[in-house]
């Protein structure tokens, strides 16, 4: 994909480097507290001892992990190619700014004003508004917030696990929770969850595999106007994007997890249709082509 030299977005949330991934300051866990009492303890027994603790707990309230230096992790992952993990979150800002041309356009012409979501970058954990969350969960669109969370770390077990290498298959992989963030505006999602209370288990799981299908839908409708401005697919990418739905559907996973595939369980859809409704949105590039919940 060609993307650099192109402008990146404003709205990314850098927390890579955030003690813990967190962002800032967090109340220590039980667990933390029980395993820096012995360490701080003689330290109240003096006014420099105090100072210390002072300075210590100020540290911490400003995002600074001061067992760091004791060696007691929080989360923090370490990343061993740093000028890579750069390159990669400049790649996503860029691919952000893209996603902010295309429906910007794409809403004004509807006659509305494009309401740009933010993107929240991290490794190990982090806060949302829709509760913590860590690498376990991979990207997602969080309503409370309109924020798309994205562990970097995911990109390499995307490539390593699910053998869906490639910067577009990245790239389909953020478009597609932008495209959350459409239906959120839409006013989708809301709908979506109300309903939900109606039905059981398999029928809410039926419900939440046409929102997933649909933001496909939408990467795609992405995919297809963002290279009418931008010239930006080369030769490959399109595949990268088709072998990463492939590689990520339901029937793929509960196959490697399980052993067999339980449709009923569904809530994202299966490779096949994930790939199907991507090329829908990439070949009509229209909203309109993507009714998933007729």
């Amino acid at each position: 994909m060609k993307w650099k030299n192109r402008r990146q977005s404003q709205n990314v949330d850098d927390r890579r480097s955030a003690s813990g991934g967190g962002g800032g300051f967090q109340m220590p866990s039980l667990q933390t507290l029980f395993f820096i009492f012995p360490l701080i303890k003689p330290l109240l027994k003096s006014k420099l001892g105090l100072v210390v603790v002072g300075l210590g707990a100020v540290a911490y309230m400003s995002g600074f992990n001061p067992l760091s230096i004791v060696g007691k992790s929080t989360g923090f992952v370490e990343v061993k190619d740093q000028k890579a993990d750069d390159e990669t979150a400049a790649f996503v800002a860029t691919v952000l700014a893209d996603t902010e041309e295309v429906w910007s356009r794409i809403f004004a012409e509807a006659g509305y004003k494009y309401k740009e979501p933010k993107l929240v970058l991290y490794r190990g954990e982090t806060r949302t508004g829709c509760g913590k969350a860590n690498s376990q969960v991979g990207p997602f669109y969080c309503p409370a917030d309109q924020t798309v969370y994205l562990d970097l770390g995911f990109f390499d077990e995307l490539r390593q696990k699910f053998g869906a290498s490639g910067d577009f298959a990245q790239a389909y992989i953020l478009a597609h929770e932008v495209g959350h963030h459409i239906q959120n505006l839409q006013g989708t999602l809301e709908e979506v969850e109300k309903a939900k209370h109606s039905y059981g288990k398999t029928g809410s799981n039926k419900l939440q595999v046409k929102v997933e299908l649909q933001a496909d839908c939408y990467a795609g409708i992405w995919t297809n106007q963002a290279h009418k401005l931008f010239g930006m697919l080369e030769p490959g990418d399109i595949d990268e994007a088709f072998n990463a739905a492939n590689s990520i559907g339901d029937d793929r996973l509960q196959k490697q997890a399980t052993g067999y595939i339980q449709p009923d369980a569904f809530t994202h859809g299966s490779s096949k249709q994930r790939m199907i409704w991507f090329k829908r949105g990439l070949q009509g590039g229209k909203l309109s082509d993507c009714q998933t919940f007729r």
